[in-house]
């Protein structure tokens, strides 16, 4: 009877992404079976080319769905690190629509 461990990959591959005002990250990475998000940041070196990044605070997620940093990772998982938000996307919203409406008015 074969095992079934004998069909597992020895690796997968991944990518990890980031992306700040004035640059874009997309590193491909190859790494073991059951690697979760956050082994697969910290040993990207994306830490070291980004220091601003801190995953403690920030989001993660694969392809747009939040995720945590203990998600064991798949074959073509693309890991995508958040930037905090700058403004909150209600308020700008509100100030957009307090914007048209002075503007109608005058």
């Amino acid at each position: 009877m074969a095992d079934d461990m004998s069909n597992a990959p020895a690796a997968i591959h991944i990518q990890i992404c980031y992306a700040r005002e004035d640059k874009q990250f997309l590193l491909d990475q190859t790494v073991p079976p059951g690697t979760t998000i956050q082994q697969a940041i910290q040993g990207s070196g994306i830490i070291q080319l980004a220091p601003e990044i801190d995953v403690s605070v920030w989001r993660v997620g694969i392809y747009s769905k939040l995720k945590t940093l203990d998600t064991v990772l798949r074959e073509h998982d693309r890991v995508e690190i958040y930037r905090p938000l700058i403004a909150d996307p209600k308020d700008s919203r509100r100030k957009r629509a307090e914007s048209r409406d002075v503007k109608k008015k005058a």
